[in-house]
């Protein structure tokens, strides 16, 4: 799907929730397989809750791609909370690997909850990643999840 399919009808709106997926350039399983650089990105998605950008309720990082549900705050628009968050992380995870050059794909999915939509069943399909990808066989076995519920 071309980058720009993705924007339309994209919108902002403060206390509305948003379950985000970004993936990472090239589909490059390594980076985020490192303990410490899976640990960056949730210490950097811990910092935009505290800044109160976002109110983050479910999250998994994956070896190639996050999930993450947060409800948007009045501070910022959701596309500058995105470049906030990716742009952070990538430099965080350059400079600890010593790498250079793009670390995201430059695109993201984002679906802005409705107000009837199972907000706890998306959480638990959200922290469920790791078992439908096998990198696990009990959710307590995978390091890299949380969410306000459990």
């Amino acid at each position: 799907m071309p980058y720009d399919n993705l924007r339309k009808g994209r919108f902002s709106e403060a206390d509305r929730a948003y379950f985000v997926t970004t993936v990472l350039a090239n589909r490059e399983q390594a980076i985020f397989k490192d303990f410490y650089c899976a640990r960056l990105i949730i210490r950097h998605m811990r910092e935009l809750d505290e800044s109160g950008y976002i109110n983050s309720m479910a999250w998994v990082v994956m070896p190639d791609h996050i999930h993450w549900l947060f409800q948007l705050q009045d501070k910022k628009p959701l596309a500058e909370v995105m470049r906030l968050f990716k742009a952070g992380v990538a430099y965080k995870v350059n400079q600890q690997l010593g790498r250079k050059g793009a670390l995201w794909q430059r695109y993201y999915y984002d679906h802005a909850l409705r107000d009837n939509e199972d907000i706890r069943g998306i959480a638990r399909y959200i922290v469920a990643n790791p078992l439908r990808a096998g990198l696990v066989n009990h959710i307590a076995e995978y390091p890299h999840w949380d969410a306000i519920w459990l």
